[in-house]
Formats: structure tokens, sequence, C-alpha cells
């Protein structure tokens, strides 16, 4: 199917979805990304069952999104959606790998209780649902900025968006990001 549809870019795949809504452009979209999206995952999941699992997962969302979503980058996007599914797998106890947390003792060491590591966990649970809900070019610009550590002039690059949309991209991600962040902590107090 690949090569049949390779004189197609990612943006004419994506407007023929758009237009016609047959998932069958989406399907050589996705073809595309499975070898990246696996490796993407094996990365976090290292686990090749799991790995191949969570990709069918992400193809699995990325229809439903699509059907919802105009997205215009759709690598950078399928990568920030395949990340973020691999952290919350992570994070959801879904996957017996456990990253050491390191935390630096001070001479408060009282500070850094079991109470205060599950607090900044939670944060971070909140953090990461939040990222989600934001729409495409913030939860974009936002990962690619400060998860990546990718500068303005990259992520222009990378995403086509101007020097002014990326500052405001990343500008109004945080503020977003922090209101939700807030009601996520009002909600569940």
């Amino acid at each position: 199917m690949l090569n049949k549809h390779q004189k197609y870019d990612d943006e004419a795949l994506l407007n023929k979805f758009y237009q016609s809504q047959e998932k069958y452009w989406l399907g050589v979209l996705l073809e595309r990304y499975t070898l990246l999206l696996l490796g993407v995952c094996m990365k976090y999941l290292k686990n090749e069952q799991d790995a191949q699992d969570a990709v069918q997962q992400v193809f699995y969302k990325v229809l439903n999104e699509l059907s919802k979503t105009k997205v215009n980058y759709f690598k950078s996007w399928i990568y920030t959606i395949t990340r973020n599914h691999c952290l919350m797998l992570l994070r959801a106890g879904k996957n017996l790998i456990l990253e050491e947390i390191e935390v630096e003792f001070s001479p408060q060491a009282e500070e850094y209780s079991q109470e205060k590591i599950l607090e900044k966990e939670k944060l971070f649970e909140y953090m990461e649902s939040a990222l989600i809900e934001l729409n495409v070019e913030q939860q974009t610009c936002i990962t690619l900025f400060y998860l990546n550590n990718k500068s303005y002039n990259e992520i222009a690059e990378d995403t086509g968006y101007t020097m002014t949309q990326v500052k405001s991209h990343i500008q109004n991600g945080k503020r977003n990001l922090k209101n939700l962040i807030e009601k996520m902590q009002e909600k569940n107090g």
C-alpha cells in the first residue's frame, strides 16, 4: 500500500481523509509511521509486545481524534500522541518499568516525605492529562520546548509555525496548562 501512495506527502493524505472521511487514507498514513511509532514505544516501554500493543492503541486513538481534530503537522502530532500514551501507561502502572526518582536531600530532609513525593507525582499526572487537553498547536510547541528542549527557532523549523506563533502557542499553552491543572486539583481536592 505504501509504495502505491509514496507520491503523496502527509498533508496530501490528511487532506484526502478530511475531504472523503475514508479511513483508507489514514491507513496509508499510519503505515508510513508504524516503525517510527514502534521505536518510540520501545524506547519508553522496553518490551516489544507492550510496544506493539501501544502502537495499536495509538492507531485507535488517531482514528478517533482525526475525525474531530484538524492536524497540520502529522509527524510531530503523532509523535506527541505516542509519547504521551507511553508515559500514561508507565504512570498508570500498566508496565513494571520504574524509573528511579531522584530527590535532592537538603538540611530539611523531612520536606521530602513520602507524602510530598506522592503530591509531586499527582501533579505530574495532572500535567500529563492537561497537556493532552490542549489544542494540537499548543501541545506540540509546549512538548518541543519543555520536554524536548528545543529552541523557538528549532520549533519554528520543525513545525512550520512563525516565531510569533511559536511564542504565542507556548505562552497560551502554559496559561491553559496552569488553569487545567488548578481545575483538576480543585476537583480532586
